[in-house]
């Protein structure tokens, strides 16, 4: 047998995961359950949950469909966790990250100088998975003649490395994963019908945040309690903020609401002030015409106050006492914020 490269991608073991059974509410956040990795109290995710369940006692492959940032890899995470291979590897693989000419290298291996740039034998991650759980995501992405390698090792359990002749036998779960209808993707992407039949024994919906009623604050709370642990801090939401989550659909989903939390986060001091992402996204400078400034509904306070400082500054043309006067302040005061925002300009002759 030819010499073979040990190096593994990244590799999961179980253990880490919550005991088997029903959802358990979270501790701290009222109202909040959750199942293994997965977070939510919407009726669609305690349905998601059972489902979870059923199938991970089970060996059935899995196809998880639902849009960018909706968790699909948590949940083949969570089945992984659940079921009897959970002491063994979970490898999670973006189909849709890897070259096509590469992709059946990567999956099954190869052996030594089998194309050009094989200087050595690795084995693939079907082999690196044996025994646990391979999550394809992006599966769509795959080119459909690579499909079918793919199709006959779901079928048999047994593959060739690329340039090898030794039937090779693995005992993988396959999970995959797609953004996409599969109906769409087999008319459009050249996805086989037959692989998607393979794939989706037993298919799961991974639902938008959008449709997910409540988990909007009940999940930013989660996250802003971890945020706070981690640096030892006791920052809440705003008022606006809680509107916000609220308000906002959220089409980057959960991924969408975490990043957010998380730059607030970093943003405040005390209190987290959560824009409106389509606010947020209008926030301009302000519109001066003549002696009248517009500024943008949803523009932070801070950033309001600069514009209307340095808006005010130049329409007095730069005379800081001027300035100081029409915006009601000491000319000290003047300068302390103009020190803030990067204009530390030394008082003039006779000003203090």
């Amino acid at each position: 047998m030819a010499s073979i490269d040990l190096d593994s991608p990244t590799v999961t073991a179980g253990g880490d995961a919550a005991a088997p059974g029903k959802s358990r509410v979270t501790d701290g956040i009222a109202g909040l359950k959750s199942y293994g990795l997965l977070y939510g109290s919407s009726p669609v995710m305690l349905d998601l949950y059972d489902q979870i369940e059923r199938v991970a006692s089970t060996d059935a492959t899995a196809l998880v469909i639902g849009e960018s940032g909706t968790g699909k890899e948590l949940i083949a995470r969570t089945i992984h966790d659940h079921s009897g291979r959970k002491d063994a590897p979970f490898i999670a693989v973006n189909c849709g990250a890897i070259p096509d000419e590469l992709i059946e290298a990567e999956l099954f291996g190869h052996e030594k100088g089998s194309f050009t740039g094989a200087v050595q034998g690795r084995i693939g991650y079907f082999e690196h998975a044996n025994g646990g759980t391979l999550f394809l995501d992006e599966i769509t992405e795959m080119a459909p003649v690579r499909q079918v390698k793919l199709l006959r090792a779901l079928e048999t359990g047994t593959f060739y490395r690329v340039g090898g002749n030794e039937l090779i036998h693995s005992d993988v779960r396959v999970i995959a994963a797609t953004n996409r209808d599969p109906a769409v993707a087999v008319k459009e992407n050249g996805l086989r019908e037959d692989l998607m039949y393979r794939l989706a024994v037993f298919p799961l919906r991974a639902p938008p945040l959008r449709e997910r009623e409540g988990d909007r604050e009940l999940l930013a709370q989660h996250f802003l309690a971890a945020l706070n642990t981690q640096e030892s801090t006791s920052k809440s939401f705003s008022k606006r903020s809680i509107e916000t989550l609220r308000t906002w659909s959220w089409p980057g989903n959960v991924r969408e609401l975490k990043n957010a939390i998380y730059r607030a986060f970093i943003l405040a001091e005390k209190t987290v002030e959560l824009p409106h992402p389509h606010l947020a996204s209008r926030v301009k400078k302000a519109v001066t015409q003549g002696d009248a400034m517009s500024v943008w509904i949803g523009t932070p306070l801070a950033d309001a106050q600069k514009q209307i400082i340095l808006g005010t500054l130049k329409y007095c043309g730069g005379d800081k006492r001027r300035a100081a006067k029409a915006l009601g302040v000491s000319l000290k005061t003047l300068y302390n914020r103009l020190s803030t925002y990067g204009t530390d300009d030394a008082p003039e002759d006779g000003e203090p």
